[in-house]
């Protein structure tokens, strides 16, 4: 009889964890119901645009104390500080490269389409493109500086991601040299985190709401117009999105950590339409994070590669940006040649830094850019204005399978990840706790062990 006991306890949350397939289902319907108030009603739709606003604000209000925390704990766990600088220096160099690649990839397809050629510009169109200059996108020196908050808690008042990523680090190391001391901190802070992974699942049952506020007021807005006169911009970009995720950012995850990017993503399924409904990866950034640790990889790693690739990794925002100013520059009849597209790529690679923490950035990351590096090509962003929102989809949905991947290849390169137990999570063996986001029983200050070679016996703990 005591066998038993086990066996009927995990009966409560396996009910709960099924219950939460209702809610995606309901998710997929609110979609397809936005979509055609969208068509049918389309000004009544843009009126619904608040409730999608508002469910991605409610998401946001959640990141960063989810960062502080599993950073907080990822790095008070660890015993060897180089072990977190060594981290974020090869994410960062990782970054660097695959962002390098996207603009390449986006520059070579852009130049075959050449979806610009025999579109006209208006007036109309030319002062909606001096529109979008942002004046929140910030030059390099600028924006480095405005990663340090005004005060210690500012960073979680004004939600920036960076910020918080800074203050966190700081704590994080403090709680290490503190040793045994920091260890009533370290379980306050774990106690914390499960309290707000435990709100965010709660916040996560109004998805349905504001997907269908969110998509009815995309369709709404731009209508089937737009659509049809930028069809070929909008599926090339499609294409090469879809080519950059499943080719070279498969081929990478296959060659270094042996893993199927399908099985990876059809792990991460629920994040991805969370990120279709919403047009925002900011809405399954914690959710990444929970994911993330719950495949296998240590605390370190997701705390610092995840935050800091939301703001440095944007690979479906780098092909958007190299595809766009061709089709500008072709729609205003000044086709750029190859010697004048490297530069100005170059630039808004580095442009995009400083607009990481701006609302809509890929736009206005664009025309912020472009006023700057070649202010006559301004003119002609106002084109896709009624298309944004729906590249936005596949923009948001590259970044974050970048994101992912990257998490999973950097754990690779430092050992600080559990291959057995990545097998099982991916094989469907450890499901995901869709109740708490969080392991039952974990600890919180869980670190994967140094010794790799003797998997089989971690296992047996798992």
């Amino acid at each position: 009889m005591a066998a038993s006991t086990p066996d009927t306890a995990p009966a409560a949350p396996r009910v709960k964890r099924d219950r939460t397939h209702y809610l995606y289902i309901a998710v997929i319907v609110a979609v397809a119901l936005g979509i055609g108030v969208g068509l049918i009603w389309p000004d009544a739709a843009m009126e619904l645009k608040p409730l999608g606003t508002g469910f991605v604000n409610l998401i946001k209000m959640m990141i960063s104390p989810i960062i502080f925390c599993t950073i907080v704990l990822g790095i008070g766990s660890v015993r060897k500080a180089a072990k977190v600088g060594a981290v974020g220096g090869i994410a960062l160099g990782y970054f660097l490269v695959m962002s390098l690649v996207a603009l390449a990839i986006g520059l070579l397809v852009g130049n075959v389409l050449h979806p610009g050629d025999g579109l006209h510009i208006t007036n109309a169109i030319k002062a909606t493109g001096h529109g979008q200059v942002s004046p929140d996108a910030l030059p390099p020196v600028d924006f480095v500086l405005s990663i340090i908050p005004t005060t210690f808690v500012s960073a979680f008042t004004e939600g920036q991601v960076l910020q918080t990523l800074l203050v966190a680090l700081l704590a994080g190391f403090a709680l290490q040299a503190m040793g045994s001391a920091g260890q009533p901190v370290l379980r306050g802070i774990e106690h914390i985190q499960r309290l707000v992974f435990r709100i965010l699942s709660m916040v996560m049952w109004a998805a349905p709401i504001g997907a269908f506020g969110a998509i009815a007021a995309v369709v709404g807005s731009a209508g089937v117009d737009a659509l049809k006169s930028l069809a070929v911009l909008m599926l090339g970009f499609y294409v090469t999105c879809f080519l950059f995720v499943f080719v070279v950012l498969g081929a990478l995850l296959r060659a270094v950590a042996g893993l199927n990017v399908f099985s990876l993503f059809k792990y991460l399924a629920r994040e991805f339409l969370l990120i279709l409904s919403t047009s925002s990866s900011e809405s399954a950034l914690p959710r990444l994070i929970a994911k993330m640790e719950h495949l296998g990889v240590s605390r370190p790693v997701v705390g610092i590669t995840v935050p800091t690739g939301y703001s440095f990794n944007l690979d479906g925002t780098m092909i958007y940006m190299t595809m766009a100013s061709l089709y500008i520059a072709d729609a205003l009849g000044t086709p750029m040649s190859v010697g004048e597209q490297i530069p100005l790529l170059l630039f808004l690679l580095l442009a995009s830094k400083g607009a990481a923490g701006v609302s809509g950035a890929g736009l206005a990351t664009l025309a912020g850019g472009l006023q700057s590096h070649k202010p006559a090509l301004v003119d002609g962003v106002g084109l896709i204005v009624g298309i944004d929102r729906f590249m936005s989809e596949a923009r948001a949905l590259t970044n974050f399978a970048g994101n992912a991947v990257a998490t999973v290849l950097v754990g690779t390169w430092t050992k600080e990840i559990d291959k057995v137990r990545v097998r099982r999570v991916l094989a469907g063996e450890l499901p995901f706790d869709e109740t708490t986001l969080l392991d039952e029983g974990e600890t919180g200050v869980r670190e994967v062990p140094e010794p790799r070679a003797d998997g089989e016996k971690e296992l047996a703990k798992a």
